[in-house]
């Protein structure tokens, strides 16, 4: 029977996947960008250099937000939703997101197909950022019940 601990460990071990996948990325970056430039058909001759910038900058923030995403899924495991240290976490997710998008879109001016990053990455980011304001509603409502009694 599915359920909310089994979901839980489900995300987690995603996320670890993407941390892996993260990983293996930043230390392929120079062979995967070779790679893509010889298979593209596109006139990308000069981009290695920025290819790589991007993913080597692009490493921080994306590191960053799985981190603190699986740490807002320990604090959930152990019970604790509703409290300021996740509401800290979804700010940095959101915060991370949008930083991911700043640097797809500066890389839009080499290569015009990250573009769609940019969207899916402030999309997303937006997304987490209204989850964070609920989540720090809900903290708020918490609190004050918990002085009241």
């Amino acid at each position: 029977m599915w359920n909310g601990e089994k979901s839980i460990s489900l995300s987690k071990f995603c996320v670890l996947i993407f941390m892996c996948l993260l990983i293996v990325i930043v230390l392929s970056a120079p062979w995967l960008t070779h790679w893509f430039l010889d298979f593209s058909r596109a006139d990308l001759k000069g981009t290695e250099p920025f290819f790589l910038a991007t993913i080597y900058t692009g490493f921080v923030p994306a590191a960053y937000l799985l981190y603190s995403l699986l740490r807002l899924l320990h604090r959930i495991e152990a019970g604790q939703v509703f409290i300021t240290e996740n509401v800290e976490h979804l700010r940095r997710i959101s915060w991370s997101s949008f930083a991911g998008a700043a640097i797809s879109f500066v890389s839009v001016f080499y290569y015009f197909p990250w573009v769609f990053v940019v969207v899916a990455a402030a999309f997303m980011g937006l997304i987490v950022r209204v989850v964070k304001n609920v989540v720090a509603q809900a903290v708020a409502l918490q609190n004050e019940v918990d002085y009241t009694v």
